[in-house]
């Protein structure tokens, strides 16, 4: 049953936003032309990659976490395997790598931009929904874990980031 709830929510949020949006901006006017040429291929394999993390990710968030990637129905436990354990938020950058390389193989301006655009919704939903959310579910395990995990680039240690003084607060 989790996997099921998993599977319709992996086909409502994140196939609107990586696939239902990205269709409507390619058949709009608003697009405009983005020179790739010969990279269109790796497009491809961007957007394969960017898939594979978000189902990896979702797969331990059921399997690990006893829960989903939807906010209504999250995990019950932390999880801080696999993928988890280089990033904070793989999922999040699994669907922005599914949109770049969307951007990449339609040659589309419009759909890099929205790429962009869903990046930073992402960031500031992990920034002051999700981390203060998980500091208050799951205490002193997320503490640590966020001094020791950055939360975007694997192995940059700058974005590693630790309590502001208004969340202290």
């Amino acid at each position: 049953m989790l996997f099921i709830r998993t599977l319709i929510f992996t086909l409502i949020g994140p196939g609107s936003i990586t696939v239902i949006i990205p269709y409507f901006l390619l058949s709009s006017s608003i697009n405009f032309p983005l020179e790739t040429g010969r990279f269109r291929l790796l497009g491809i394999v961007v957007i394969l990659l960017g898939a594979l993390i978000y189902f990896w990710c979702a797969w331990d968030f059921a399997r690990s976490g006893r829960g989903t990637p939807a906010p209504w129905d999250p995990p019950q436990m932390l999880v801080s395997r696999r993928l988890y354990r280089k990033v904070r938020n793989p999922i999040f950058i699994g669907m922005t790598l599914v949109l770049v390389g969307e951007a990449i193989v339609f040659q589309s301006g419009a759909l890099l931009t929205y790429a962009a655009l869903v990046w930073v919704g992402f960031h500031l939903r992990v920034v002051y929904f999700e981390e203060p959310t998980l500091r208050r579910k799951f205490g002193a395990a997320y503490e640590r874990y966020c001094e020791t995990v950055p939360r975007w680039i694997p192995g940059n240690q700058h974005s590693i980031t630790t309590r502001t003084n208004a969340e202290k607060q």
